[in-house]
């Protein structure tokens, strides 16, 4: 399955939602440290409801932690930056899909460190700045598993 791996999260009901979204579509969720909150806030729990036993979730303390541990088929960058579409990939198995803080996104020298066309955006009217991290998550996710016929769903 997906790998979705959050760098950096800073708002709890988002990863709380990511959690949820990861429960029910067997993706694993990979956290990256430092947080801008505590995993076990009461605003994590309440978002990812009773979600979080049915969720894997890892935590690592830096990107290269979670590569060397999980070793994915590709890291696929979801960011503003990226100049092609979501849905022009085709996504692989164990594919690992990063996103950054809510803020300000992934840092420029990790964009840098990747292949151009494994740095992907959700297509958006031209003046919109993002879209909210766990519904950027839910696209990304969805269209992945969309290509592979959402293997082990109950359709």
């Amino acid at each position: 399955m997906f790998h979705i791996v959050l760098y950096q999260p800073e708002i709890p009901p988002n990863t709380g939602n990511i959690i949820r979204l990861c429960a029910n579509s067997g993706a694993r969720l990979h956290l990256i440290r430092p947080y801008g909150f505590e995993l076990d806030e009461k605003r994590v729990r309440r978002a990812g409801l009773d979600y979080h036993e049915f969720a894997a979730v890892s935590e690592y303390d830096a990107l290269d932690e979670f590569i060397a541990a999980v070793r994915p088929t590709r890291v696929i960058a979801c960011s503003t930056k990226g100049t092609r579409s979501h849905a022009e990939l085709d996504y692989q198995t164990d594919d690992a899909l990063l996103f950054g803080p809510e803020t300000r996104g992934l840092p420029t020298e990790l964009l840098a460190s990747l292949p151009s066309e494994q740095i992907l955006r959700i297509p958006m009217l031209a003046d919109s700045r993002s879209l909210n991290l766990s519904n950027a998550v839910a696209i990304f996710l969805y269209e992945a598993w969309r290509q592979h016929d959402f293997g082990g769903a109950a359709l």
